[in-house]
């Protein structure tokens, strides 16, 4: 079986221990994944793993034949070649191993002896064979075309010069070759960060499928929740495995965590005592012994650290300015460049409060039509109109481009946040990934990353009612997505947002946007609705129409809204008055099926504690008091049960409401 294994693995830059006597076991079937605060070192592990750096002490020891492929985050550039090419150079060390079938066969040829040297060659050759044959050389123009296909790579794009791909699509490349070298053991480094939805359930289906073994780097935890079953944390240089996918880590850890955080309050109460007394005594003769045992006693002291992710930061927007009810309505919004359609007739009303995700196939025109909501993009059909009091705030992938100045990092966010949240800033900006000396970064020296990452806290500075995001968490870790996620969650302003995060995505999401070749719809529930209605279509149980205004440009072939059904086609302002009534009747049925809910929990409470009083002796042997208990069980019960049926129906209600059926 391949291997890559680990014994006492130590490595130290300067007086900092990156690793710390280290132990570690990759094989055949292991689906690992490796978590960490950043800066932590998983990087250096993860190339040490690979043999790309050697530590300090320990051994590695690797069986023999085993491949190991490692993909770094970034900085991988492809010149000179067709994507065709490029992909197809991932089986060069099997044309190598052919190269070497054909000297053996030629020997072969002209051995006469039946001697041990002859029987060598014909094992060798037997065993080249075998690994030429599940290489997939035979088939790798079929394999190339599967992969880059569902790495989000077209047929046409195969024959493009690599050099044409941007640094997202350039790592894709990168990716599709580590994929198709076929190796043992598989080295991902965040390979999620430049991969949209679609090619990400791609690649998790590949790992599903992968025979050999990997260990994965990642900020989306969806990703790792249905790819891993082992989690290996490293913290201030040790390596800690824990069993289970990425969130029974993080319960575990969670409780773990708990404990270390009252050791360290306990340790920090117990050094301000000590420097306190300290500094009490430190002149008074009489106390000096004491003094000094209390000095040597803290320079013994181990200080006990916590991970960034346990410092909690709690970030609340600054209020944002009434507005109506209306945030944005949209009428028959469009856009093409040149004879290429983008968008085609949107109709849309968006309320203030709501949390609505856009999603679609790259090139769908989620960021064009965000580009127009923000006003960034005044060159489009239709009518855009905001509601009374709308102020909008935007965050664009390409935000980083435009950031440059002298200032700090702190002096920036210093000289645009509200005065109330100035003493916060610190805090904020290590919640951002900006920790120590960062901070004193001038911007115009920071990287594209962390722009990106300045840009977006500068605008939650802001006080706006319409936040339009655009990728928002993709240069954060889980730590800084979770703070944006609890902030995003209470923010009481509209949001509306494009992101590649399923996790993100089905937790703030209220609506779901879909723009599709087919013309863009409307579903009325979360990210995860939205996926069940469309496995739904898919196997046949509900008709794929659209669920409010399905609209298509007059010359892109798609019926207006209604016409598939037989229906009467509605005007806009029609179309507009049905989408408020049935956000209405939604709003209402959500608001009574949660009365219903926490009404089954006061319920379930009080059953429970009815059955503890039924178990004490001082109740069951006495046949008054058992016979009172169990008549308020039963009641209980009961009520119980009444409560399940009505919100059965109201579920029911919710979900026909939801799906465009009439209740």
């Amino acid at each position: 079986m391949a291997f890559v294994q680990f014994t006492k693995v130590s490595l130290a830059y300067g007086d900092r221990d990156i690793l710390k006597d280290v132990g570690l076991n990759l094989a055949s079937g292991s689906r690992a994944s490796l978590a960490g605060a950043n800066g932590s070192g998983k990087s250096t592990l993860m190339k040490v793993i690979a043999g790309k750096i050697s530590p300090d002490s320990g051994e590695r020891a690797v069986q023999k034949g085993t491949r190991v492929a490692y993909l770094p985050q970034s900085g991988i550039v492809h010149r000179g070649r067709t994507l065709l090419e490029e992909a197809e150079s991932a089986f060069d060390d099997i044309a190598a191993l052919i190269g070497r079938m054909e000297e053996l066969g030629r020997e072969l040829e002209s051995s006469v002896a039946d001697d041990d040297a002859t029987k060598a060659r014909i094992e060798e050759h037997h065993a080249l064979h075998e690994l030429v044959e599940a290489s997939g050389w035979y088939e790798r123009r079929m394999r190339v075309e599967l992969v880059t296909g569902g790495l989000g790579f077209s047929k046409d794009d195969l024959d493009r010069p690599t050099d044409e791909f941007s640094g997202g699509w350039q790592m894709r490349i990168a990716l599709a070759k580590v994929l198709l070298g076929a190796p043992d053991i598989l080295l991902l480094d965040e390979p999620t960060n430049y991969l949209d939805i679609e090619a990400r359930d791609w690649l998790e289906g590949w790992l599903r499928d992968f025979k050999g073994g990997y260990l994965l780097v990642s900020h989306d935890r969806y990703f790792l929740d249905v790819t891993v079953n082992e989690v290996y944390e490293l913290f201030q240089g040790s390596l800690k495995r824990y069993a289970g996918n990425y969130s029974s880590y993080e319960k575990v850890r969670k409780v773990e965590l708990e404990s270390l955080l009252a050791r360290y309050e306990a340790q920090r109460e117990e050094i301000a005592k000590t420097e306190d007394f300290i500094r009490r005594f430190r002149y008074n003769q009489s106390k000096a012994a004491m003094v000094q045992d209390r000095v040597k006693r803290l320079e013994k002291m181990e200080p006990i650290e916590i991970p960034e992710s346990l410092k909690k930061i709690h970030f609340s927007f600054p209020p944002p300015p009434h507005s109506g009810r209306i945030a944005l309505t949209l009428a028959g919004v469009g856009k093409r460049y040149g004879e290429r359609r983008v968008l085609g007739g949107l109709d849309l009303l968006v309320e203030a409060g709501e949390k609505l995700v856009v999603v679609g196939r790259n090139g769908a025109g989620k960021t064009t039509l965000l580009r127009i909501l923000s006003g960034a993009d005044p060159s489009y059909e239709g009518e855009a109109s905001l509601g009374s009091g709308i102020a909008i705030g935007y965050f664009s992938q390409d935000v980083a481009e435009t950031m440059t100045g002298s200032l700090s990092v702190i002096e920036t966010l210093e000289s645009e946040a509200p005065t109330d949240l100035i003493p916060k800033l610190r805090d904020l900006a290590g919640a951002f990934l900006f920790r120590g000396d960062d901070i004193h970064k001038a911007v115009s020296v920071l990287s594209g990353g962390e722009k990106s990452r300045l840009a977006l806290l500068k605008l939650l500075l802001h006080p706006v009612n319409l936040l339009i995001l655009d990728e928002p968490t993709n240069h954060l870790d889980l730590h800084s997505k979770d703070v944006l996620l609890d902030a995003l969650k209470s923010y009481p302003g509209t949001v509306i947002f494009v992101s590649h995060d399923r996790a993100f995505m089905e937790a703030l999401a209220t609506k779901t946007l879909e723009l599709s070749p087919a013309g863009p719809r409307l579903f009325y529930g979360d990210y995860g609705y939205y996926l069940d209605r469309l496995a739904r279509e898919k196997a046949g149980e509900t008709a794929a129409v659209p669920e409010a205004a399905r609209a298509a440009a007059p010359d892109a072939g798609v019926p207006p809204a209604g016409a598939e059904s037989g229906q009467p086609t509605l005007s806009a302002a029609e179309k507009r008055e049905a989408d408020k009534k049935r956000q209405a009747a939604v709003r209402r049925l959500e608001r009574e099926e949660s009365e219903i809910l926490a009404r089954m929990e006061k319920l379930e409470a009080e059953k429970t504690a009815l059955e503890a009083e039924i178990s004490q002796p001082e109740v069951y042997s006495d046949g008054a008091k058992s016979k009172a208990v169990q008549a308020k069980l039963d009641a209980a019960a009961t009520a119980i049960d009444a409560a399940a049926e009505d919100w059965e129906r109201a579920a029911a209600e919710l979900e026909a409401v939801r799906s465009g059926a009439s209740c």
